[in-house]
């Protein structure tokens, strides 16, 4: 694939480095974020014009590769700002966005709403059937970014993403002593029940179209949704096609790789 016309400019990469985490706007066209939440309705199984059948604080919804997904998960700026933070030919076109965490209005706690690094393996030795083993290490194994796709509107009320801005940082200094077996889930809620709280936070909000694109270690929560419209967002990965490196010859980091070396002291 070739490169594609920077999108990105050298003061948007230096903020990726240092906060974790970029916004871009209209990264895919309203018409995909209406054709998508379509989809997503029908398969809730809810009335979206009866709000008596919204009984439940957040359903997921999962394995999502139409059209309307693919495409807006390829757009040219996208394309462009996947090569400027991972590397051109460094990660693979997205064939979906997977899981769609659907948030309603409710006084119900959602129950999946603390604070989290997004893992992406796990050990053989591991219990497979405990989501607490999933694991990350140092290198990212398994994933180049997290990316947050808002298919509704997203205002405050609404339960936007929370994300604690440079966390991104401490997790690289938490996970490099665990090398390449890295650490789990559980590991990082008993070493730092804290999660690396930074004291800075930042809500994923925007139009539908939003995008927003996240260092493989961002902290992050979900939130109870005590707005009045219901939020669909995707929270899929970018998966590499090669590793994440933090040693190149040539020296070619990415800013995604650059981030975990600034951590480390490189």
């Amino acid at each position: 694939m070739p490169a594609s016309s920077p999108v990105l400019s050298p003061a948007e990469l230096d903020r990726f480095i240092t906060d974790g985490f970029l916004r871009i706007d209209n990264a895919f066209p309203r018409e995909l974020a209406d054709q998508g939440r379509a989809i997503l309705w029908r398969d809730t199984g809810v009335n979206p014009d009866d709000k008596s059948t919204w009984t439940k604080p957040v359903i997921r919804l999962g394995g999502y590769h139409d059209l309307p997904f693919r495409e807006a998960a390829n757009t040219p700026v996208l394309h462009s700002a996947y090569d400027q933070l991972v590397g051109a030919g460094r990660w693979a076109p997205p064939q979906g966005l997977g899981t769609f965490p659907v948030r309603f209005p409710s006084d119900e706690a959602p129950g999946d709403d603390g604070w989290h690094v997004d893992g992406s393996y796990m050990l053989p030795t591991d219990d497979q059937t405990d989501f607490m083993n999933i694991r990350a290490n140092v290198s990212s194994k398994g994933r180049a970014l997290l990316m947050l796709f808002l298919f509704s509107d997203v205002g405050e009320d609404d339960a936007p993403t929370r994300i604690r801005i440079g966390s991104h940082l401490e997790v690289a200094r938490y996970l490099a002593p665990a090398g390449e077996g890295g650490r789990t889930l559980r590991n990082m809620s008993e070493d730092r029940p804290d999660w690396f709280d930074t004291g800075r936070e930042a809500l994923a909000t925007g139009p539908a179209g939003t995008v927003y694109l996240c260092h493989p270690f961002l902290v992050h929560a979900a939130q109870p949704h005590r707005g009045k419209t219901v939020k669909f967002m995707a929270q899929p990965p970018l998966f590499p096609k090669e590793p994440i490196t933090l040693e190149r010859s040539d020296g070619s980091y990415s800013p995604v790789e650059q981030a975990i070396r600034v951590a480390l002291g490189r």
